[in-house]
């Protein structure tokens, strides 16, 4: 029985400091396409030197609909999303490629994520339960349009979560945090005026509070130093400006 292949895919924006390593990453698929929403800091460059690999510049709406096109890119039999600060590791790589030879009945796989704060490992902070979709057969996904940030996709069949993990280096500063932060929360805003969703004072100051007292007391943020107070600190952040951009949209 000849082996399946695999589609690596991946979407980015201004990512020259993780795309090298990233492209190295995932060079056991038997593609790799990049859908870039016009960087302008050098990653297309890089991306050039890779004569495998298949670059795509298109205007960036929302993550959901980036996602889809690259789906319909794709022309092997599995699908593999990776993000650019993600890295796949030995073990996982192994499990991957048994997976795709040997599942029958599952469409689509999650992966657990292992959080970094520069190299720093982040073992709490409200990180130590996230996991995933990473892995899908074609034909069996698609992202739900109308959820525009922390996108989810509507699988056409069973899942399963993969046993090994993925190393997700997702902070390389508390400024690149804060920015990452706004962007998603400029996204949820809209996704929350397009359901005819209003701000209140509850949500610019509770919600907030309450986001940061259960990250950092009852997840445990405290425990992973001065970077869970940071994350923790950003977290809330995020939430507060948020319902900010959702009052701007409102009014």
């Amino acid at each position: 029985m000849a082996s399946k292949k695999i589609s690596a895919l991946m979407i980015t924006y201004n990512e020259v400091n993780h795309i090298d390593e990233v492209i190295n990453n995932i060079s056991f698929a038997d593609e790799i396409i990049v859908i870039d929403a016009f960087s302008t800091d050098g990653t297309l460059t890089k991306l050039s030197a890779f004569k495998d690999v298949k670059t795509i510049q298109r205007e960036f709406k929302n993550f959901a609909d980036q996602r889809n096109f690259a789906i319909e890119q794709a022309s092997h039999d599995w699908i593999l999303f990776i993000d650019s600060d993600e890295r796949i590791t030995p073990k996982l790589k192994e499990e991957i490629l048994e997976t795709v030879n040997t599942s029958k009945n599952i469409a689509g796989f999650m992966v657990k994520r292992l959080y970094f704060f520069k190299k720093k490992r982040i073992r709490f902070s409200g990180f130590q339960s996230d996991t995933t979709y990473r892995l899908f057969k074609n034909g069996k996904v698609k992202y739900i349009e109308d959820k525009i940030v922390h996108e989810l996709p509507k699988i056409d069949g069973n899942s399963k979560i993969l046993k090994h993990n993925m190393l997700h280096y997702c902070f390389d500063s508390a400024e690149h945090y804060k920015s990452k932060m706004e962007q998603y929360a400029k996204l949820k805003a809209l996704e929350l005026h397009q359901k005819g969703k209003k701000s209140n004072i509850f949500q610019f100051y509770f919600r907030p509070l309450y986001k940061f007292i259960v990250n950092y007391f009852f997840r445990l943020g405290i425990l992973d130093g001065k970077e869970g107070l940071i994350i923790c600190y950003l977290s809330a952040y995020g939430v507060y400006y948020r319902y900010k951009e959702l009052k701007k949209l409102s009014s």
